[in-house]
């Protein structure tokens, strides 16, 4: 007699076909399909429709690229900080407004200790003084983000909201501190054997911020930090109730964002040999616009280091690239602010064909 196993068709060679694993995509298809790619992409197209217009092809030149490299250390250190923190499901826009403070800080500083060796009848302690500075400013930045971070975690305060109060408290100190002035007699060191420095053609600033990029973003994909990270942001309800500390995971991003832009605010100094005070009001949009349009999504969940940094390029690029062709200033914020929105219009698109998938 039959029974009902002796029935079934027996597995052939096609159904085993069937039930075959679907092959990955080849790692070209898959490195195409990064946001942070077309970003780059972009970045070349930029470089070379800027190379075209630019008298004698001037845009091509190795210091042209230094100087655009130097200019983007600042936007980029901040865009890392706000990719970060925007990987948790916030986001920080007084970064600019620390960087100042960090810098005021940092040269009341380095000025004293300068006049008080001078007063004693020389500068024998130059290095010691630019290690000094450098502490305060990122200090001065920890201390910022912190007081974010007691907004955000602990008080719940929305992190637009709290970092717009905050940026104008930062503001508004630095500039009672200069009076609107900014501060020079820095030592010449600062400028000459760090802001201006080069590691081959490469400035030693840019040097450093493509360091922390790195370092981030093996944080990013190695460590618990990092998954912890991205988890708040997919869904910080489902991280709480796993156990994860949520209000100081937060405190400590915040934490992070302030030391960036500590550091930003000391590479500024070393770029002028001075504060600039009234220099950084559209700081926030280039770091921000950096950041989305290189594919960090701006609810949270996923951050792309890579991208941060092609995004810092373009925006660097596009407004290096106005100047050079002769376009007045403030075209650059219009191009800036453009592709901030297109930034975000495509971000949302991605967003919706993901949930409605």
């Amino acid at each position: 007699m039959k029974t009902v196993a002796d029935e079934r068709d027996p597995i052939t060679p096609d159904d085993a076909d069937d039930i075959r694993a679907i092959p990955q995509p080849s790692v070209v298809v898959r490195w195409l399909s990064a946001g942070g790619t077309w970003v780059l992409l972009l970045d070349v197209a930029v470089v070379i429709f800027f190379t075209a217009l630019s008298t004698n092809h001037v845009f091509w030149s190795l210091q042209d690229f230094q100087a655009l490299m130097l200019d983007g250390t600042e936007t980029l250190l901040l865009a890392l900080g706000i990719a970060m923190f925007l990987g948790a499901g916030a986001i920080d826009i007084s970064v600019g407004s620390n960087l100042v403070l960090s810098s005021v800080l940092g040269a009341e500083v380095m000025v004293h200790v300068m006049g008080t060796q001078g007063a004693r009848g020389g500068y024998p302690h130059v290095l010691g003084t630019l290690v000094l500075g450098f502490v305060v400013c990122v200090a001065a930045g920890a201390v910022y983000g912190a007081v974010n971070g007691v907004i955000i975690a602990y008080f719940r305060v929305n992190s637009l909201i709290a970092t717009l109060g905050t940026a104008g408290i930062g503001t508004g100190i630095a500039l009672l501190l200069t009076g609107g002035n900014d501060i020079g007699g820095l030592p010449t060191a600062i400028q000459s054997d760090f802001g201006l420095s080069t590691v081959g053609p490469v400035p030693l600033p840019a040097l450093v911020a493509l360091v922390i990029a790195v370092v981030l973003w093996a944080v990013l994909r190695t460590t618990r930090f990092g998954t912890r990270t991205l988890a708040i942001g997919s869904l910080r309800l489902a991280a709480e109730r796993a156990g994860l500390r949520v209000p100081r995971h937060l405190f400590s991003l915040a934490i992070l964002c302030g030391i960036l832009a500590g550091i930003a605010g000391f590479v500024d100094l070393a770029h002028y040999a001075s504060t600039t005070v009234n220099g950084h009001t559209n700081d926030a949009l280039a770091a921000i616009t950096a950041v989305v349009i290189g594919g960090t999504r701006l609810e949270g969940g996923k951050v792309s280091i890579p991208g941060a940094l092609w995004g810092a390029g373009l925006s660097v690029l596009l407004q290096g690239g106005l100047v050079v062709v002769g376009v007045a200033p403030f075209w650059q914020l219009i191009a800036v602010g453009i592709v901030l929105i297109v930034a975000v219009c495509l971000d949302r698109i991605r967003f919706l064909r993901r949930a409605s998938a």
